[in-house]
């Protein structure tokens, strides 16, 4: 697995990929930190973290878009199908090499309250080192989304792309959400197409017509079921299944200094299932 990691890293140095993601992460972050705290003299670096989630939205679909679709792109995924370590350990030593990029750049932004600290007394180290943990955890779901939709496709632009749209769909569920009608029929039928939309996904994955149609019908036929029962549990629903899939609206919590344990195991989750599922990925590439 080192091995992996040391092969990962120097292809994004030479590639300069490794140096455009700190570059642009650390001067964006920078920029609004002066603007934000060292201009105005204030301590609140908090919520000048708070106001750049949408870094990720930018720079992730960037940092990972070669990470597997080059592999395919180039046909060298086959090495991974016959490399002497386990699939799983290829992988996480893919994922943890972009971390470990990722985590250079969060070490830098560390010293900014500390720095920003050194002119006045405004600023609450529990507070900045709070919100910069709930960064990292961000930063770490986001990155096995986006490697997840680098293993689907040979295109780093459609990687790139298509990590784009859903970390920005992610961002805006919510918003979509309480748009749309909030009664119990109207929200069971969106359910109800959701899951079939949901269903067509998993075919394209795994091209079993079976287990699809299992799914299909089993889903559809709770959704109306739990409708005729009570009919009530859909009002408002998908805004509550919306805030599910909003990945950074638990960063809120890191921001007012609070490390919850619900949030952190929500994070971790996300990274191990969109690990899990790029394995699963390769693995039927493998079989086919």
């Amino acid at each position: 697995m080192i091995a992996i990691i040391k092969k990962e890293l120097k292809q994004y140095f030479y590639s300069m990929v490794g140096f455009v993601f700190l570059a642009f992460f650390l001067a964006i972050i920078g920029l609004y930190t002066w603007a934000g705290n060292l201009s105005q003299g204030i301590g609140n670096f908090e919520a000048t973290l708070g106001n750049l989630t949408f870094i990720y939205v930018i720079l992730i679909p960037i940092l990972t878009m070669r990470i597997v679709a080059e592999e395919n792109k180039q046909k060298t995924d086959q090495l991974l199908y016959t490399a002497p370590i386990s699939l799983t350990r290829v992988i996480i030593g893919k994922y943890l090499a972009v971390m470990a990029l990722f985590t250079i750049g969060v070490l830098v932004i560390s010293l900014y309250p500390l720095l920003i600290r050194s002119y006045g007394d405004g600023v609450r180290l529990s507070l900045a080192y709070s919100s910069i943990i709930g960064f990292y955890l961000l930063g770490a779901a986001n990155i096995a989304i986006g490697l997840f939709i680098s293993s689907l496709t040979e295109s780093q632009v459609i990687a790139a792309v298509v990590s784009f749209i859903v970390l920005l769909l992610s961002n805006m569920l919510s918003s979509i959400a309480t748009m749309l009608p909030s009664d119990s029929l109207s929200q069971a039928v969106m359910l109800a197409v959701l899951w079939v939309v949901v269903c067509v996904i998993v075919y394209n994955t795994m091209k079993n017509i079976i287990v699809t149609g299992v799914l299909a019908v089993v889903g559809e036929a709770v959704i109306w079921g739990i409708y005729i029962v009570k009919s009530s549990l859909f009002e408002n629903l998908l805004s509550k299944v919306a805030d599910i899939f909003v990945v950074s609206s638990r960063y809120a919590d890191f921001e007012l200094g609070i490390l919850k344990y619900d949030a952190i195991v929500y994070y971790l989750s996300v990274v191990f299932i969109f690990i899990f599922l790029t394995i699963q990925v390769i693995k039927k590439k493998r079989f086919s």
